[in-house]
């Protein structure tokens, strides 16, 4: 497991924050953004406006991956939160995704939110569901097909929550 630093993004991440947005999202394999998304389109919904924030979990001057958070939906559902979390492929399976969820989960809780949901989890990614459900997140449905993986066809997409109250 590999320790990381977990702090704010400043401007000065962008350029690597970037390069791991775009190879994510290219891969389209994990997430629901389009593969074709350009640079102006990925700052727009990566970079978090308060109350949400945007991090980055670095090793010196290397961010290996970075993380959103924030208020799920407004109004009558904003006591829920909600994350999203990616990171570089050479830093995949050394802890970096684990190390976010769980900085997530505690900004929720510092923030008073009620539970975290994640609305659009692809069952493919199998990795994730793990860590997701290791810290304690349920799958509370799956819609099925909803998600056009580029290898393994349809594959469904959970919707995963963590009670924070418990």
């Amino acid at each position: 497991m590999r320790i990381v630093l977990i702090r704010q993004f400043t401007e000065s991440d962008w350029p690597q924050v970037w390069e791991i947005v775009r190879s994510v999202v290219r891969a389209a394999d994990t997430f629901t953004y389009d593969p074709a998304m350009t640079e102006q389109q990925a700052r727009a919904i990566w970079l978090e406006s308060p109350p949400g924030e945007t991090v980055v979990a670095v090793d010196g001057d290397e961010v290996l991956g970075t993380a959103k958070v924030g208020t799920n939906k407004p109004g009558p559902g904003s006591h829920v939160a909600t994350a999203s979390f990616m990171v570089a492929p050479v830093s995949r399976g050394q802890g970096v995704g684990t190390a976010l969820c769980r900085f997530a989960l505690e900004w929720a809780r510092q923030h008073g939110y009620a539970g975290m949901q994640f609305n659009a989890v692809a069952e493919s990614n199998k990795s994730a569901v793990a860590i997701y459900e290791r810290l304690g997140f349920t799958v509370v449905g799956t819609v099925p097909g909803a998600f056009a993986h580029p290898v393994q066809g349809r594959v469904g997409l959970h919707i995963m929550y963590a009670d924070l109250t418990a």
